[in-house]
């Protein structure tokens, strides 16, 4: 299956939806007490300005209109409260503009009356400016240089921390949820890497973990208990099987007359001979141990045993000094069954097979390219090429090998971190593709 083209692993998507959350949640909470302090907060406001309001009332009306010039005058020079007389050529803008002017307007105008005109600006100076009328007259009346509001901008810092804390908390609650996830998975892979010897803690306090733990525990036991079991099973039957083969050996040697047909007996018996070492390549494979290797010198030298001009010529194009992690076991073993597919198969009939090396480096990879010149493999047979002892048609494929070639390059790959890719190549012939980890 192809993976995504972008993907998160458990720790950052656990990380990324509890920081959402927690952030969510500061906001929300921010926002409600907000909302619980506009409420009391316009009743509170709403009584003063009616009580202002009223007391303007009371000293215009009980003035003479001499005397409410007087104190028109005497209230347009205030800091606090100014009072001027409303002219139908103002122009005001509604102060209704959110929760809490809403309220103040609707408390305003129970107290006050339902003609009462409440604005943030008149005539574009802005503030707290309340209409009310007096007969016939009508009169502003601003207690503020600006808008009354509910503004939580002072404790700023105080929203900033919290959603720093909800971030460092979410990152601390991921890491311990995802530790137990993370030595699984680590656990995994050495299990895949064939160290059946790994174990996890059976006795941490969750009780999911723990089951979960002690389950992988006992299987890693039983894969551990086949391996040793196959091991020896196959150790068996590769001495049981080579001792006859060895006597066979011998007694055509010794007992057949006809020179060809002793020939053919003893290659029989060679290959015979070669298909138990490929079992026992693909199923006991050697320990791992990953060092940085001179590819040039490792191919240089597998391809020096297959250089037979009647049958295989290997090109060897690579750059010295570029160096790989691998095994120098594994992947010689890679080497080794690369060329002798080429040499049986890569090749048209009565024509040496011609074999290409050359390699690409792409930042911290170098991928190491074999390409023969041979027929090449049909598209739908190229996903089954790695599966063990599976045979396509007679043009790669033939009853003299055991099937296991390219299955033992895959497993080899795979145990060395490097990917396979293979496929045919433009101009024909079958091109194999390995990736590995760049040592310097």
């Amino acid at each position: 299956m192809p993976k995504p083209e972008f993907a998160l692993n458990l720790f950052w998507r656990t990380f990324a939806l509890l920081a959402l959350l927690l952030a969510g949640g500061v906001l929300a909470w921010q926002q409600t007490f907000k909302v619980l302090e506009a409420e009391p907060r316009a009743l509170q406001a709403a009584q003063q300005l009616a009580g202002l309001v009223n007391l303007s009332r009371v000293a215009l009306e009980g003035s003479d209109a001499i005397n409410r010039v007087t104190t028109l005058k005497s209230l347009a020079r205030s800091n606090t409260v100014q009072v001027r007389v409303a002219e139908d050529s103002d122009h005001w803008q509604p102060y209704d503009i959110n929760t809490f002017a809403r309220r103040l307007v609707t408390e305003l105008r129970q107290n006050l009356g339902q003609d009462t005109v409440v604005a943030r600006s008149v005539n574009d100076d802005e503030g707290l400016w309340v209409r009310f009328s007096i007969g016939p007259d009508a009169y502003w009346l601003k207690t503020s240089a600006a808008p009354v509001s509910v503004s939580l901008s002072g404790k700023g810092w105080w929203l900033v921390i919290a959603l720093i804390a909800s971030v460092l908390g979410s990152a601390a609650i991921t890491r311990l949820i995802n530790q137990p996830l993370r030595a699984l998975s680590e656990a995994a892979h050495r299990i895949r890497e064939g160290e059946y010897d790994s174990r996890l803690d059976e006795t941490t306090r969750t009780s999911e973990i723990r089951d979960v733990n002690t389950g992988f525990n006992r299987m890693a036991r039983e894969l551990a208990k086949v391996e040793e079991d196959r091991a020896v099973m196959l150790a068996g039957i590769s001495h049981d099987l080579r001792t006859p083969l060895a006597r066979l050996r011998l007694e055509a040697e010794m007992s057949v007359p006809d020179e060809q047909a002793r020939q053919f007996m003893a290659q029989d018996i060679d290959q015979l001979d070669a298909i138990i070492h490929k079992f026992m390549d693909y199923a006991r494979p050697n320990e791992l141990r990953r060092e940085p290797l001179e590819l040039a010198a490792v191919v240089e030298r597998e391809a020096q045993a297959f250089r037979w001009p009647d049958q295989i010529r290997i090109a060897v194009a690579l750059p010295s000094g570029t160096k790989v992690w691998a095994d120098e076991t594994e992947l010689a073993r890679v080497l080794l069954n690369l060329f002798e597919n080429a040499r049986r198969y890569g090749h048209a009939p009565d024509v040496p097979a011609l074999v290409e090396v050359t390699c690409t480096q792409n930042g911290p990879w170098v991928t190491l390219q074999v390409r023969d010149h041979g027929p090449g493999v049909p598209a739908d047979m190229l996903a089954r090429l790695t599966t063990p002892f599976f045979r396509g048609d007679a043009a790669r494929t033939a009853a003299n090998g055991a099937g296991l070639g390219l299955a033992i390059v895959e497993k080899s790959v795979l145990r060395l971190g490097g990917q396979l890719r293979i496929g045919n190549a433009v101009d024909g012939g079958l091109q194999t593709l390995i990736r590995l980890q760049r040592a310097n």
